[in-house]
């Protein structure tokens, strides 16, 4: 648990220090129709996560797992599924569930600050649960869906830092961050 939220404030303070000093404009560029703008990515990890809430909050009361969640006999591998095509190295695109869409239209300038509070909130939320072995949640994008949470911690985890570094690509394209990237003198 210390490790993933660790992992999970890093990458606010690296989120702050890569893109905390972008305009709206550079925010908001997308290098192609179909892809996401740094701020869709930030916004998107924010939606995401703030769906597991209810989950964390159930487990921190001690409410008794669903008959689904004891008897799933297939959540090791949703866990281990999801932690593979969630990795930072994994360049393959997935698609996400509608729940989980970033914003359409423009997305405020406060987009990294936000983030970076919801980070806070999403450890504080972590930091509440009860030992993770042998706790299964369902996924609260998709019912049938069912991981350890200990994988849970890691799923959040690799979901940040594969989105970070996503959005990292979208600003190397260069185009409207040549100002950030020129030396200064």
């Amino acid at each position: 648990m210390d490790e993933r939220i660790t992992d999970l404030t890093q990458v606010a303070v690296d989120a702050r220090a890569t893109f905390g000093g972008l305009t709206s404009e550079q925010l908001n560029w997308k290098p192609a129709e179909k892809s996401w703008s740094v701020a869709q990515c930030f916004d998107h990890l924010i939606t995401t996560h703030s769906l597991y809430f209810p989950v964390f909050d159930r487990l921190a009361k001690r409410t008794s797992p669903s008959p689904w969640e004891k008897y799933s006999p297939l959540s090791g591998f949703f866990g281990r599924f999801l932690i593979k095509n969630l990795d930072p190295k994994n360049l393959k695109k997935m698609k996400t569930t509608s729940k989980a869409q970033p914003s359409a239209s423009e997305i405020g300038d406060d987009i990294i600050e936000r983030f970076c509070e919801h980070q806070d909130q999403l450890v504080e939320a972590l930091r509440r649960l009860p030992d993770a072995k042998n706790t299964i949640i369902t996924s609260p994008l998709l019912g049938v869906v069912t991981y350890s949470l200990d994988d849970t911690l890691t799923i959040l985890s690799v979901h940040c830092r594969r989105h970070f570094d996503q959005a990292k690509r979208v600003m190397d394209v260069e185009q409207p961050f040549q100002a950030v990237h020129a030396p200064t003198a």
